[in-house]
């Protein structure tokens, strides 16, 4: 198969996003970790910009062997000469200089006619050809420009020594359909087009930018220049994690290569989220948090039967563990018993029926259902006694300014139980309407509450020690809302007592 060049601009166009900004530091940590992942060329920079991308990239150039470390410049001779100093000490090196060729770019940026950009693109070139052998040349808003221009630029950059030329569609206004017919145009019309290698760096504001890049590798660009997050301008640029494992799933169809290593995806994209405080969608094509997670009990079935059902990669592929079964309250019996083989719980067919019921309670009541819920499920169901009383209800009145007040409904052979009362608190107020109905009053020696899980609809789980006649009972209880765990807690130590 043929290869397809990879070139990350994560740490140029991804920086140019909004709030994206990385330190010097935090840029070479970054470069570091696209060599694990074995990008082909890193531009590392745009060394004019200041001083801080000047040294980034030149650290980058010093410390990085494998890929080819590239600066940006505009077609002037300063930029150039920037890039130049800034690069000196890479073992492999590629000049990249862009200058707008589209009328719109050209009548109200540049204020330049045709022949006056033609000039510049040929000199800055030929300038940049003086310092490396591998320069490269961007007709920015190449997708805007009047072909027939087009062509003559791209075909005079070639004969002053571009060897790559790139083809942006700068602000995401192709579709595929058209943006493929452009690549094979450049190559039907542009007759030394064979001695440089197309590339194609797309964005993303109409969400088309990884669409267009694949239909133009389709048709002949050897290059994609992508970032890790689809981060950039505006809405961004192809996303690197999204166009490597196309080709790579779809092998059949494009019948392309890249030297990436896929299993450095995942790690790639969490650092780059991290150091640039920009979070990945959780429905993240490839590294979002839901990439490979599944509650549908339709889907979970067909997974744990056949992972390839609902999986057209593995999560190994990308650097995942493992694919992640979520449970909810879509799942079924077969995924909640994979969860608890997982997590090593036997249960009988009684106890399993009954944790399942709780299971689907608390899955009515919170988004994501972790396996320490799962465990604090079974650990209370394990632990109730004959259920003498049952709760059914529990309704409390609080505030700064107001007694706090429980009503509480229990049934006890199949007869509801209700009753009110005062406490110190909403708790209080609860055990002491529970010790109404139940006509006792056991002492409470501790009380303990804890978050099973993270996050605000969290698991609570309250323990509470009682004493009785001398013994001490121990009764635990779980909810979303902990005023209810409270009362299942005490409950439960009731019935210990009453059984």
């Amino acid at each position: 198969m043929d290869k397809v060049y990879i070139f990350d601009t994560t740490l140029r166009d991804g920086e140019q996003a909004p709030g994206a900004s990385l330190t010097v530091k935090e840029k070479i940590e970054v470069a570091w970790q696209l060599e694990r992942l074995n990008v082909d060329i890193i531009e590392a920079g745009f060394p004019i910009a200041s001083e801080g991308d000047f040294e980034a990239v030149n650290l980058i150039a010093k410390k990085l062997k494998k890929p080819i470390i590239c600066g940006l410049a505009r077609s002037l001779k300063k930029d150039i000469d920037a890039a130049r100093d800034a690069l000196k000490p890479a073992k492999r090196k590629r000049i990249h200089v862009f200058l707008a060729t589209s009328n719109i770019h050209m009548q109200y940026k540049l204020k330049k006619a045709k022949d006056e950009v033609l000039k510049q693109a040929v000199k800055a070139v030929k300038y940049a050809k003086q310092f490396a052998d591998d320069v490269e040349f961007s007709p920015e808003d190449a997708s805007r420009t009047e072909r027939k221009f087009l062509f003559k630029v791209i075909s005079e950059v070639i004969n002053a020594g571009a060897t790559v030329v790139n083809i942006p569609d700068t602000v995401g206004y192709a579709v595929p359909d058209e943006f493929s017919d452009l690549i094979i145009q450049i190559k039907k019309n542009v007759s030394n087009m064979d001695e440089a290698i197309i590339s194609v760096h797309c964005h993303d504001d109409l969400g088309l930018s990884c669409a267009n890049s694949l239909a133009a590798v389709k048709v002949g660009a050897k290059q994609v220049e992508c970032t890790i997050n689809g981060i950039g301008e505006r809405a961004g640029s192809a996303s690197l994690e999204e166009v490597v494992m196309a080709l790579k799933t779809r092998e059949d169809f494009f019948n392309f290569k890249t030297s990436i290593k896929t299993q450095e995806l995942h790690k790639t994209s969490r650092l780059v989220s991290h150091l640039m405080a920009i979070p990945v969608q959780p429905n993240k094509a490839i590294v979002g948090a839901n990439a490979f997670r599944h509650e549908s009990g339709i889907h979970q079935d067909g997974v744990l039967k056949m992972p390839k059902t609902y999986e057209i990669m593995t999560p190994f592929d990308v650097g995942f563990k493992e694919s992640n079964m979520v449970l909810g309250k879509h799942s079924g019996r077969h995924a909640f018993m994979k969860k608890l083989e997982e997590l090593d719980i036997k249960l009988s067919k009684h106890d399993f029926e009954n944790a399942f019921d709780e299971f689907k309670k608390l899955a009515d009541k919170k988004k994501e259902i972790f396996d320490d819920d799962i465990i604090a499920i079974v650990e209370e169901g394990i632990e109730k006694a004959p259920k003498v009383w049952s709760f059914v209800y529990v309704h409390t009145v609080t505030g700064s300014s107001t007694v706090p007040t429980a009503t509480v409904k229990l049934k006890k052979d199949n007869k509801i139980h209700e009753d009110a009362a005062c406490g110190d608190g909403p708790i209080d107020a609860c055990y002491n309407t529970i010790d109404r109905i139940i006509g006792f009053q056991p002492k409470l020696l501790n009380y303990n509450l804890k978050a099973v899980t993270s996050g605000r609809d969290a698991l609570g789980e309250v323990t509470v020690r009682l004493k009785h006649k001398n013994k001490e009972i121990v009764g635990r209880g779980t909810s979303t809302d902990i005023i209810e765990a409270s009362t299942k807690a005490y409950l439960n130590a009731v019935n210990k007592i009453v059984s």
